[in-house]
């Protein structure tokens, strides 16, 4: 490893830029250093550019099927022989794979070109013709074995290799059946043109040889290989789609200068300028100017969302109309785009719990369908060689062996085990893009057979940015007076009504006090001491569990406000009560049809939240929701989502608030809407990027599509393997006279794994509605 000159970071001698000056070789983490560097002498000191992307460690590679099998260097998997991929997005060596990939294509066609001959003269009287009659037959046959030799050992090396390294590590698989096949039919016929005796010039004694079949079984099974790495490497279009995305440099502004820099140098609190057309390099939040800014990539929504100072913005979304100044607040692996990288690949590298059926399946099948090749084998040499039921005793072992072979190549049990993994990959991909973003292949298939899902009000079915619409203070305060003895306790909760008070504090001008001995009762509220006094603001029930005096007369004060479906909050001072603040917060626009939607896929919908009984009830009969359950903490909350497990539902809990993080994880599947807290979306399975319940259809309709998805593909993959055994061991000849050679079996098997990596990348498509 070197070091950047100009930014200080470790850089891979291998894979970094490089420059050359005054006979010594310095290497660069990006062109923007390396061009820096250029213009100025090398023994000048710089100042290091803190990058936004700290370096990473080397790359490391996974198998999609078994995901715990890890190692530095591409590969094959040592358990199922499958091609190794990335484990980090975007942390492979793109060079080297594309190699591997070119080696692939080049073995094939070369093989390819190879083969065709070698089928041309085993086929020659079957196709009619005479050209070769002249050909002595040991003439036919060795070129025969020359050419199919090279495609056995050459071209067919990567799969020989595989066979080969899964007998070492005694873990049999399709490679294994694949690599017993080849050689046994290459084997025999090699033994038979060593031990046939000579024919005449003229003499038409055929030798029973298989080279074509060994031949041609290796290149379907190179076939099937490139075939299966472009529908993997399409599987992973969304991650790519996604690192596409983001903003390659940025506009920094320091020192009154503006300089355009690669987005890796950015450093948090940096002035970034942002104009129209441009990418937004980082998440920030928006300093001067306005904009509407096109967040379609991130949330899935089509329509531009304006931006004004104080605004969040997310780094790799599209700067439309306006230029801004913006401060860089999440930079590297902390910016949004980042993270859904991070969950994405995740996601995809998880296992969802029906994989242990494939699983289960796959651990004994590679030996079942050993044994049963011998058993075919067996059989057939025993019919073959009895004289009253052979025609030709003399060619029994070539047909024997033609049968085992058959049964060893068309039992591969690939596709059973591309089915899972294909699908999952596919889908989360495809959630990513209509902002869900799953945390693992178990809570997508959890999802699948939900029944019963449990909404937070506040942030989930309201906007979560609630406005305080009254402030009634008690015989002895006035309004702002209260609003300044709230807001100084709430200035230091997070909470989305705290930042309503806050807020209404501040647009009326008033100072906020500091705080001391500040405690939080999550879902309850908040306490602490102000200019000496001590001040609680909360619910009913919180002030009353600490015996606040005068709650009776404040409670029939704020009914009017309940009524309408506002939330009261009250506020306490040294122990009475000082008044309470009424807040408002509107449903989202988006909640109603969204409800409407989920009634119509089956759920039950219960409506859980701390807010009281007679705003909870409101909001609940304007949305149709029947099941109201007000009043609850946390506490109550992961009770309640207990209760309903404890009734064998299969519960769901969409919230966002840090008092929803218990029940989130309580829950069956947790569902966080990306715009609450880091608390919500770590306890949850499933985040939704915009924050809507229309996010929440998506979700369910998109785990329902890839399960159904994942048991067509299984189906498919059992039915076809408990078909093709026994009609390539000859169950057919007896009634049909039809016999399956070991080349149209390698065909068959190639085509399987195609129809399931097919049949999972139509979840690419537009299968999930509402988007």
């Amino acid at each position: 490893m070197a070091v950047d000159p100009v930014c200080g970071m470790e850089v891979d001698e291998g894979r970094g830029l490089r420059a050359e000056r005054d006979g010594q070789t310095w290497f660069f983490c990006c062109e923007g250093c390396r061009q820096k560097f250029l213009g100025r002498p090398p023994s000048t000191p710089s100042t290091p550019a803190m990058p936004s992307m700290p370096p990473t460690s080397a790359a490391h590679y996974t198998c999609p099927m078994h995901p715990e099998v890890v190692q530095d260097t591409p590969g094959a998997c040592p358990k199922c022989g499958m091609d190794l991929e990335p484990a980090t997005p975007g942390g492979g060596d793109d060079v080297e794979e594309a190699a591997g990939a070119g080696d692939l294509a080049r073995r094939f066609w070369v093989g390819l070109a190879l083969a065709i001959p070698v089928m041309i003269l085993a086929m020659r009287d079957m196709m009619g013709y005479r050209v070769f009659e002249r050909v002595r037959f040991e003439g036919n046959y060795l070129i025969q074995f020359g050419f199919a030799t090279a495609v056995v050992f050459w071209a067919g090396w990567p799969i020989l290799q595989r066979a080969w390294r899964s007998v070492v590590l005694r873990s049999a698989n399709m490679f294994t059946l694949i690599g017993m096949g080849v050689m046994a039919a290459w084997l025999f016929s090699a033994a038979s043109l060593v031990l046939a005796p000579r024919v005449s010039h003229n003499a038409f004694e055929p030798i029973p040889v298989y080279f074509d079949s060994a031949a041609m079984i290796i290149m379907l099974a190179l076939l099937g290989q490139m075939l299966e790495g472009g529908a993997r490497r399409r599987t992973g279009e969304a991650i790519h789609a996604l690192l596409r995305q983001s903003a390659k440099s940025a506009r920094v502004v320091r020192d009154g200068q503006e300089m355009e820099l690669p987005v890796t140098m950015v450093r948090k609190g940096d002035m970034l300028r942002v104009r129209p057309g441009e990418k937004i390099p980082v998440d920030g939040v928006v300093l001067e100017g306005a904009s509407s800014v096109d967040e379609a990539m991130i949330t899935g929504e089509p329509t531009p969302v304006a931006k004004a100072a104080g605004d969040w913005v997310t780094g790799a979304t599209l700067n439309q109309t306006g230029a801004f100044l913006m401060r860089a607040e999440r930079v590297g692996r902390e910016t949004l785009l980042a993270q859904i990288i991070d969950m994405v690949a995740a996601a995809q590298r998880s296992r969802a719990p029906v994989q242990r059926l494939a699983d289960a399946v796959s651990s004994w099948f590679a030996p079942a369908v050993m044994g049963a090749a011998v058993a075919t084998m067996a059989l057939w040499l025993w019919l073959g060689t009895n004289p009253t039921l052979a025609a030709d005793p003399e060619l029994a072992a070539a047909r024997a062996l033609a049968r085992a072979v058959a049964v060893l190549i068309i039992a591969c049990p690939c596709a059973l085990g591309l089915a899972t993994p294909m699908s999952i990959m596919v889908g989360v991909g495809r959630g990513a893009r209509e902002g869900v973003l799953v945390k693992n292949a178990e809570s997508l298939e959890t999802l699948e057979k939900v029944d019963t899902i449990v909404l937070d009000k506040t942030g989930t079915l309201t906007e979560g940015k609630p406005t305080v619409v009254r402030v009634l203070p008690q015989p002895g305060l006035d309004e702002a007076g209260l609003l300044r003895l709230a807001a100084a306790v709430e200035a230091r909760s997070e909470h989305p009504l705290a930042a309503a008070v806050v807020r209404a504090a501040r647009e009326r001008g008033l100072d906020l006090a500091t705080v001391k001995q500040f405690a939080s009762c999550t879902g309850g509220g908040v306490s602490g001491r102000v200019g000496g006094q001590e001040v609680a603001v909360g619910s009913a029930a919180f002030l009353e569990e600490r015996g606040a005096r005068g709650l009776a007369n404040a409670e029939e004060a704020a009914r009017e406000c309940q009524s309408l479906g506002q939330t009261v909050m009250f506020v306490a001072r040294d122990g009475a009560i000082a008044g309470a603040l009424a807040v408002a917060d509107p449903i989202k626009a988006t909640t109603p049809a969204a409800i409407r939607r989920l009634q119509g896929l089956g759920l039950n919908i219960v409506m859980l939240t701390g807010d009281n009984e007679q705003t909870a009830r409101i909001v609940a009969r304007q949305l149709g929701i029947d099941d109201v359950r007000a009043q609850a903490g946390p506490r109550r909350k992961i009770e309640e989502v207990r209760r309903l497990r404890d009734a064998s539902r299969i519960v769901a809990m969409a919230g966002d608030g840090i008092n929803d993080a218990p029940a989130l994880a309580a829950a069956h599947v947790g569902i966080a809407m990306g715009t609450g807290t880091d608390a919500a979306i770590a306890s949850a399975g499933i985040t939704l990027v915009k924050g809507d319940l229309n996010g929440v259809v998506r979700a369910i309709e998109l785990s329902r599509k890839v399960m159904r998805n994942i048991r067509e593909n299984l189906f498919f993959a059992f039915v076809y393997n408990a078909a093709g055994i026994p009609i390539a061991a000859g169950v057919l000849y007896p009634f049909f006279g039809i016999l399956l050679s070991p080349m149209l079996a390698a065909a068959a098997m190639s085509l399987s794994s195609v129809c399931v990596i097919g049949n999972a990348l139509r979840l690419r498509k537009g299968v999930v509605s509402g988007s």
